[in-house]
C-alpha cells in the first residue's frame, strides 16, 4: 500500500516572495480599491439625485475618512493573504467596508460636533441602508476583481532585464493514482508509485540545479496524470493558452495550472469547445509552432492555436502524430533548432528542415535548459553521447515511471521564459 504523500512545505511556494514586495502590492491594491470604491460611489449618487454637482462634494465628504480607513484595513488584510483567492477577497472587502464605514462615518460626525452616544451609533447603522450601503457592496465587488487582479500582477511582476528571473518551470506532484493513469499506445504494466515520487523529486532537482526555479500547481491527489502539467498549458511569449484535453476526464486538470498562470502575470488565452489542444502536442522552435494533429489534439484546436498564435508573431504547422501519443514524444527540438525524431515515431520527416534520427525512442525528448544543455531520459544514453558529441552538456534523469505512462521529461514541467 502506498504512503499517502503531502505537499511538500519547501515547495508549496518555491518562488520566495519578500515581506517588501507584499508591502507593496498589498498597498497598491489597497489603494487602488479605495479609490476606485471612492469615485464609484460617489457616481452611484450624483446619478442617484439627477446629476446635481453639489453631490459630489457632500458624498465626497462623507466618505472621506471611510476611504482612509479602507486603505489601511485592506492594506492590512492583504498583508496575510486576502487577496489571493477571488471568494477571501469578497468576504474581506465586505467586512472592511462594513469596519471602515462604521469608524469613519463615526469620526465624521464626532468632528460635526455630535457625541458618540446610543442615538448616534443608531443613526451609523442606519446609513448601511443608504451611504453606507452602497459604499460596502462597492467595496466587496472591487476587492474581489480590481484589488485581486492588481495585487496578484504586482505580486508576480519581475523586470524583463533580469533574464535569469524569467527561467521558471511549473511542476505538478505526482498524484495518489498515478498507476490508474491513461494509455494510448502501450501496454499497461505495474507503476512503482514510490519510485515514481523519489524520480519526479530527481527531475525537479536537475532543473533546480540548472538555474530554474520550480513553482508547483496545486496538488490533484485523484487526478491520475495530472503530473504530467505541460498538457495543461502552450507558453507563447508572456501569452499561456489554457489547453482543452482531448479526454473529458482530464479536462479538471487546467484550473490550478491557470491559476499558476496568473500568479506569474502572464496573459491568459484559452482553447474553447469543440477544439481539443494538449501541450504535448506543441512544439515551438523558435518562430515556428509545430501541432501534432493527434488523438487528443483536433483540427478546431488547431485552427483556435493558429488564431491565437499569429497576432503574436509565430506561425503554426499542423503536423500528423499516428504512432504516438503526442508529438513531442516523438520529437522535440535542440537549441539550434535540429529537431530529433526515431524512424518507429515520426509519421513524416519532411515536414523539419533540420531533421536528426536518434537511435532510442526515449532520446527524442529533451528539455532545453541553456544553450548548451538539455535534460533528458536516463533510458537513452546512446543518444545522450550522440547529443554530446555535438558539444551539447546533456543531463540525464531516471524517468522510468512516468516512461510507463507514455510520459517524457517535457511532459513533467512547463517551462517560462
Amino acid at each position: 500500500m502506498r504512503n499517502v504523500r503531502l505537499p511538500r512545505a519547501d515547495r508549496l511556494e518555491p518562488m520566495t516572495i519578500s515581506w517588501g514586495r507584499r508591502l507593496a502590492s498589498s498597498f497598491l491594491a489597497a489603494l487602488t480599491v479605495a479609490v476606485v470604491t471612492h469615485a464609484a460611489s460617489m457616481f452611484i449618487f450624483f446619478v442617484s439625485q439627477q446629476y446635481q454637482v453639489a453631490t459630489l462634494t457632500q458624498v465626497s465628504g462623507f466618505y472621506f475618512f471611510t476611504t482612509l480607513f479602507s486603505v489601511i484595513l485592506l492594506f492590512a488584510v492583504g498583508l496575510v493573504g486576502a487577496f489571493v483567492r477571488w471568494y477571501t477577497a469578497l468576504v474581506a472587502g465586505f467586512l472592511v467596508g462594513i469596519i471602515a464605514c462604521l469608524a469613519g462615518s463615526g469620526l465624521t460626525t464626532m468632528l460635526g460636533g455630535f457625541a458618540l452616544d446610543a442615538a448616534t451609533i443608531a443613526y451609523l447603522w442606519s446609513t448601511f441602508l443608504s451611504l453606507n450601503g452602497v459604499y460596502v457592496i462597492v467595496l466587496a465587488v472591487v476587492t474581489a476583481t480590481i484589488g485581486r487582479s492588481i495585487y496578484r500582477r504586482a505580486l508576480a511582476f519581475r523586470s524583463p532585464k533580469n533574464a535569469t528571473d524569467r527561467l521558471i518551470a511549473l511542476v505538478r506532484m505526482p498524484a495518489g493514482n498515478l498507476a490508474e493513469g491513461q494509455l494510448t499506445h502501450v501496454e499497461r504494466t505495474e507503476v512503482d508509485t514510490e519510485l515514481a515520487d523519489k524520480q519526479w523529486d530527481g527531475y525537479v532537482a536537475a532543473l533546480e540545479e540548472n538555474g530554474w526555479t520550480t513553482r508547483e500547481v496545486g496538488f490533484a491527489d485523484t487526478m491520475a496524470d495530472s503530473v504530467f502539467v505541460e498538457d495543461t498549458l502552450v507558453l507563447l511569449g508572456e501569452t499561456a493558452i489554457v489547453t482543452r484535453a482531448g479526454t473529458e476526464s482530464r479536462r479538471a486538470e487546467t484550473e490550478a495550472a491557470e491559476e499558476t498562470a496568473r500568479d506569474l502575470g502572464l496573459r491568459i488565452e484559452r482553447i474553447m469547445s469543440p477544439g481539443t489542444l494538449e501541450g504535448g502536442d506543441v512544439l515551438k522552435v523558435g518562430s515556428t509552432v509545430y501541432v501534432g494533429r493527434s488523438s487528443r489534439t483536433n483540427a478546431d484546436g488547431i485552427r483556435q492555436l493558429r488564431a491565437i498564435a499569429a497576432p503574436l508573431g509565430y506561425s503554426v504547422i499542423a503536423v500528423p502524430v499516428t504512432r504516438a501519443l503526442h508529438l513531442k514524444t516523438t520529437m522535440t527540438a535542440l537549441p539550434d533548432g535540429t529537431i530529433l525524431g526515431h524512424p518507429d515515431l515520426v509519421d513524416d520527416p519532411s515536414f523539419f528542415p533540420h531533421y536528426l534520427a536518434v537511435p532510442e525512442r526515449e532520446g527524442v525528448a529533451v528539455v532545453v535548459l541553456s544553450e548548451n544543455t538539455v535534460l533528458m531520459s536516463q533510458s537513452a544514453p546512446a543518444t545522450a553521447a550522440l547529443l554530446e558529441d555535438r558539444g551539447y552538456t546533456v543531463v540525464s534523469v531516471d524517468i522510468s515511471e512516468f516512461e510507463k505512462l507514455e510520459g517524457c521529461v517535457t511532459c513533467l514541467s512547463v517551462r517560462v521564459r
